[in-house]
């Protein structure tokens, strides 16, 4: 395997939910992801569905299992925008299926415009514009020429 082709870093997050299908729909419209594997474990029988954004080697890794916890209160997934009406747009459109959605919210630097989706198993998903996350590890980046991290 090619050094550029490892898995180093944070690779994924695993979710467990009742029904992959349902959820990997859910995950396609309201957070912009593709399904990229899905397979049947062979030891449990549990459908397994990996999805991406493709804007970076991450994964949401759905099980298919019972459902016992879920990503809700202040723990959630977050997906970046493109603008404020996209975040209006989805909601409007999680509202008009019957999810519960809260927001949005404008927060300001470096919060941002914000809203929580519920999925069909009550994890949460946020979306948000205007949060400052690149930024902010872009200037802990280690610069290419020194090797050192910025300020």
């Amino acid at each position: 395997m090619a050094a550029s082709q490892r898995d180093v870093g944070l690779t994924h997050v695993a979710l467990p939910v009742a029904a992959a299908a349902r959820s990997a729909d859910f995950y396609e419209q309201y957070a912009h992801m593709q399904v990229v594997h899905r397979r049947v474990d062979g030891d449990s029988g549990a459908t397994v569905v990996w999805l991406s954004d493709l804007t970076r080697p991450f994964v949401v890794v759905l099980i298919e299992t019972a459902v016992s916890h879920t990503l809700g209160g202040f723990a959630h997934l977050g997906v970046g925008c493109a603008d404020r009406g996209d975040v209006d747009t989805r909601c409007a459109s999680a509202r008009a299926a019957g999810l519960e959605v809260l927001g949005p919210l404008d927060d300001g630097p470096p919060v941002g415009y914000w809203a929580i989706i519920a999925d069909p198993d009550g994890h949460n998903l946020e979306l948000s514009f205007g949060q400052e996350v690149g930024l902010t590890v872009a200037s802990h980046a280690p610069d290419a020429e020194t090797g050192t991290a910025g300020h």
